[in-house]
């Protein structure tokens, strides 16, 4: 009797033990990216363009396309071509974990980087250029 109890005391907690890891992975996810930390001013940035803006939008397009299209894929489904080069996750653009993060959160991420995601401060130097990324990225739902 001792043997049976000592066994499904070991199993409760293997268990317990396993369920406390999904709902950390669970909580990482959906802060989306695998909680990547922005701070609080970043995230209630307020974007100053517009999606109607269609020049704007075709910019956003063109730069997505020189400058992220290659790891993050031609429809943001984190499957381009470098992906699979990279250690860190491209993320998925489409997926309501993404899309659900302020314009502020995701022009943040893509001006700082980090890991395998470079800072794009140098490349893109224009603030507006970025909030045009942020816009056109709206739209691979």
């Amino acid at each position: 009797m001792k043997l049976k109890a000592f066994t499904f005391l070991g199993v409760a907690g293997l268990f317990l033990t396993l369920l406390s890891f999904t709902n950390g992975a669970n909580e990482l996810a959906s802060a989306g990216e695998e909680g990547w930390e922005v701070p609080d001013a970043a995230k209630n940035m307020k974007n100053p363009t517009s999606s109607s803006d269609k020049e704007g939008m075709a910019i956003g397009k063109s730069l997505y396309n020189k400058h992220c299209k290659s790891c993050h894929g031609s429809e943001g489904m984190g499957d381009g071509p470098k992906a699979g080069e990279l250690d860190t996750d491209c993320g998925d653009f489409t997926m309501e974990e993404f899309q659900s993060q302020s314009d502020g959160s995701i022009f943040y991420k893509t001006r700082e980087g980090r890991d395998d995601m470079p800072s794009f401060k140098k490349k893109i130097t224009e603030e507006e250029d970025v909030w045009y990324i942020v816009n056109y990225l709206r739209t691979l739902k």
